[in-house]
Order: structure tokens, then sequence, then C-alpha cells
């Protein structure tokens, strides 16, 4: 590795006061990560009128937001690379504020989407930063500081899914349901500016990792499928689930209150998956239950959609409890902060293009067929590559030692000059973190 004059070691106390900020930042922005996406199902029949567009069109606004993770993420790096991650997420969460102004602002469907694609640069650079982010600061409590920030990701679902509706009843404007979640992430932004730099430390002291050679690693590729197929159901889920509910015959507020109880029902759930697989022994059981409740889940909801919906929803959300596995097993299948961040950007940025295509799907087969018969056999389908790629990502490995096999020093390799095709992560602004060989548990 290529590095500089080591950081300048801070006060004790002035490390636990850095890290203990960092840990109310990471957690504050995982808060805004979903609120932007959550919150237009609910609303989407009125979007629909509101913009005069067609379900198709529908579809397309509902797949946004992940096609916007998928490409956006691959910045991340280089972004990083360039300037401290603290202000690459300011910046994020500045224009996720600006973009939910946009959108709700907007007379037409040009002008919506673009709202949308800025408002989800926040999103989209969080979800790809934050894992080699606790890797590094918190290396020794992986699971906990996982599950603090998948549950705060839980809890902006929540609210965005559930107080949308009761927004636009009250304000008489799906406009206002949109914008209002600006505030949140306009407070976040404000936490990382306060953030200071480590003395010593330089742009310099980067270290980067090809992440193009991650192809050469099996356990990548599983965890990439893993995590797109899982994000496929979830954002299925947040664009149809309520559209669906509505017309099988449930009001818009009850369908609304059904998507916010699928999402609280994952908010304890987040709290502890992610401490439980950093037990390889839980991880495969862990996996089967969640895939018999998809199953029975989505079932349920395709043949007696007003008879227990709840249930349905509730089994669902357990089945989503993969999504703070895979953040987990991010973690536990590298063994450095920048192969974390090589393997967070290669694993989500690809994994959302795969999920990306489920709600666009949904809508176009919705607009030619008129029937929903579609989304529940592409679904159900997910499911089962779910399971084989899942079985194969809790394999006791790291890709570091996979992608070592095919490309010799490729993990300690130094600074590359393509950054675009790197990933990495700066010295910690408050502690320095030196990583080691790890283990399993992380």
């Amino acid at each position: 590795m290529s590095r500089s004059a080591p950081p300048v070691p801070a006060p004790a106390g002035s490390q636990r006061r850095g890290l203990a900020l960092i840990a109310v930042a990471i957690v504050l922005t995982a808060l805004n990560l979903r609120t932007a996406v959550t919150s237009v199902g609910p609303v989407l029949e009125e979007i629909e009128r509101g913009l005069g567009i067609s379900s198709g069109l529908a579809g397309v606004i509902t797949t946004m937001p992940v096609l916007c993770f998928a490409l956006i993420g691959f910045t991340g790096p280089a972004l990083s690379a360039r300037y401290r991650d603290a202000h690459v997420l300011a910046g994020a969460l500045t224009a996720m504020a600006a973009g939910l102004a946009l959108r709700s602002a907007a007379g037409g469907f040009t002008l919506f989407l673009a709202g949308t694609v800025l408002a989800m640069a926040g999103g989209a650079l969080g979800n790809v930063l934050l894992p080699s982010l606790v890797k590094r600061h918190f290396p020794t409590r992986t699971g906990p500081l996982v599950g603090a920030y998948s549950t705060a990701m839980g809890l902006g679902a929540t609210l965005g899914a559930v107080g949308s509706q009761p927004l636009a009843d009250a304000t008489g404007s799906w406009r206002w349901a949109l914008v209002v979640w600006g505030v949140p992430a306009l407070v976040a932004t404000a936490v990382w500016l306060v953030i200071p730099g480590a003395p010593g430390v330089s742009r310099q002291s980067h270290t980067a990792v090809h992440m193009r050679s991650l192809v050469h690693s099996p356990t990548a590729m599983a965890l990439t499928v893993f995590f797109g197929v899982q994000a496929l159901q979830a954002y299925v889920v947040i664009g149809w689930s309520a559209q669906y509910l509505r017309d099988a015959g449930l009001s818009a507020a009850t369908a609304g209150l059904l998507l916010g109880l699928n999402s609280l029902v994952g908010l304890p759930l987040s709290a502890v998956i992610p401490s439980l697989t950093v037990r390889p022994r839980l991880q495969r059981p862990m996996l089967t239950v969640f895939v018999a409740c998809y199953v029975a889940g989505w079932t349920g909801l395709w043949t007696a959609p007003t008879g227990a919906p709840w249930l349905w929803m509730t089994l669902i959300a357990v089945g989503m409890g993969t999504f703070s596995m895979v953040l987990a097993l991010i973690g536990l299948r590298a063994r450095t902060p920048e192969t974390v961040a090589a393997l967070s950007t290669v694993t989500q940025s690809w994994g959302y293009v795969i999920a990306g295509t489920g709600p666009l799907l949904v809508g176009v087969l919705r607009g030619i067929t008129g029937s929903y018969t579609g989304m529940f056999v592409t679904v159900l389908v997910s499911v089962g590559i779910l399971a084989v790629v899942g079985w194969i990502s809790t394999r006791q490995v790291y890709v570091d030692d996979e992608v070592e096999r095919s490309v010799p020093g490729w993990s300690p390799a130094g600074k590359c000059t393509d950054v675009l095709q790197t990933a990495g992560v700066e010295a910690p602004a408050s502690a320095s973190v030196t990583p080691d060989g790890g283990s399993p548990r992380g």
C-alpha cells in the first residue's frame, strides 16, 4: 500500500467523542436512505393523476430509485478517493433535500423524474459507503452498528410509508407528503459537517483496491445476486403492494397502514439480525426461515389479499430480514475496510441493477394484462434464486482470499490510478484503525 506519514493519534477522549459523532451521523444518514422511496407508494395513484401519466410511467417512477442506487453508487469510490467521506455524504444529503423539493414542485413527468434522480443521490452514496465506515471505525462492533443503522433505515422507511397518505390528506396535496422528508436529510447533513478530520491525514493516505477483480470471487458474485433479488422483493413491496391492496378493495389509508406495518415489523428484526448473522452456525437456519416466510406471505397475498392482509405483510416483512443479513455479510466476507468498500460498491450497485427490473416489470405487465399475476410470478421466482445464492453467500470464506488466488497481490495493492475502477476509504476521522486479518465472526 502507498501511504504518507501515519496520522497523528488523537487524545483518547477526543477519539471517543469523534467516534460517537460518527456513529450518530451514520444512524441519521441511514434514517434518510429510504424516506424518498417509501413516501411515493402510498400516494402513487394521486401522483399518476396529478402528473397525468400511465401505469407504465408509474412503473418507471417506482423503478427509478433502484436504478439511481445502482448508477450513482458506482461514483462513491471516486468521490471517496477525492474528498472526505463526511463531505461526500453531506453533499449527497443536501442533494437529496433539493431533489425532494424539485419533484414536489414538478408539474410534469420529466421534472418529477429529474427530482427523483437528485433525491436518490444521498441514498445511493449512503448505501455503498456506510458498510465500509462501520468496518473501519467500529471493526469489533460490526453487528451492533449494522443493526443500529439498518434499524434506522427501517424506521425511515416506515415513517415514509405510514406518514405520506395522512400528510397528503391533511394538506390536500401529495406534494407536501414528498417534500417534508427533506428536513431530516438536512439535519443529517449538519452532523457530517461538524465531524473533524483526523490530524495528519491527507488524501495520499487513501488506499484502494480494484473492484473489477471481484469477478474472480464466487462469493462476491453470489452476494451481488443475493443483494439484487432481496432488493427486488423490497422494491416491489414498496412500489406496488399499497396499490395492489387498493385495487383489491382496501382503502388508501388501510393500504398505507399495511405498508407501514410491513416496515414496522422489520424494525426489531433489523436490530437483531446483524448480531445473529455474525454467528456462522445461525446464518443458514435464518436464511431458511426468511425464504419460507417470503413464500407464505406472497402466496397468501396473491390468493387472499383481503382475507388476512396484515398476516401476509408481516410474513413478507420477516422475509425482508434478508436485507439486514446481507449488509452484515458484506462486512464479514472481506478482511479490510478497503475490500469492504469495493465489495459494498459492487454488491449494491450491480445488485440494484438486478432489483430495478422488478418494479418496472410489474408496471409493464400490469399495463399489458390488467392484472398482478406477473408481479407474483416475478417475486416467487426470485425467492427461489435468493435461496440458492444465499446458501453460497453463507460459506465461511473471504472474498480477498478468493481473488488473491486469481490476482496475486490484489489485496495489498497500492494506490490505483483509475479511481473509477477502484474502491477505498479515507483514514479514520477520529481514530487510526489498522485492519487485521479478522475472522468470519467480524
